[in-house]
């Protein structure tokens, strides 16, 4: 399994079967999947690591399983996946932290790498995120790392917010967190 990504508290790799265990119990915990159509049944999850698998094939990326790097325990997914949008397939960043996990700024940490990945790996131009309106958390994690509300649509039947964000505005962003920290204003 190839790791795509290692941050300062993270590893991002693809995942496989072998990580069914801990895929189906995260997407099949109500509090996890409440933003979601439903939450996911064993045999649902497979399928959802199966196209994962698929996705590492056709596209080089998809979602990644994330670990923790000092225990080795995988703590959710993030990563930048194909979503359709107004006709027009779109790199899209996803994450999905695990319950235990939650408000450790894990969410935040996979997305910052998941976005270096698609702007400087990729040397893609541009990343949206879709997310539904109530789904609060997310939208906060999509705001921090700089991206903005540019639009709504209609995925998989439901409302979401389109969120975006360029390479150079998050190359920006970065620039400018680097220097605040730099003069001690982000300690």
């Amino acid at each position: 399994m190839r790791t795509a990504i290692e941050t300062e508290r993270l590893v991002l790799r693809e995942m496989s079967l072998d990580d069914l265990d801990f895929v189906a119990t995260m997407l099949a915990h109500p509090e996890v999947m409440r933003f979601w159509p439903q939450v996911y049944s064993r045999d649902e999850s497979e399928t959802w690591v199966r196209r994962q698998g698929e996705r590492y094939a056709r596209d080089g990326h998809g979602y990644w399983l994330a670990l923790d790097r000092a225990s080795g325990e995988p703590v959710g997914q993030a990563g930048i996946l194909m979503v359709e949008i107004a006709g027009r397939e779109e790199p899209g960043l996803g994450y999905l932290i695990h319950h235990p996990f939650w408000r450790r700024g894990f969410a935040t940490e996979a997305s910052t790498g998941s976005l270096d990945y698609a702007f400087d790996r990729l040397e893609i131009p541009r990343v949206v995120s879709l997310i539904r309106p109530e789904n609060v958390p997310s939208l906060g994690v999509a705001r921090k790392i700089g991206m903005r509300k540019t639009g709504r649509t209609t995925y998989a039947g439901l409302e979401h917010l389109v969120y975006e964000i360029a390479r150079k505005d998050f190359t920006a962003s970065r620039e400018t967190v680097a220097e605040a920290s730099d003069d001690g204003a982000l300690a």
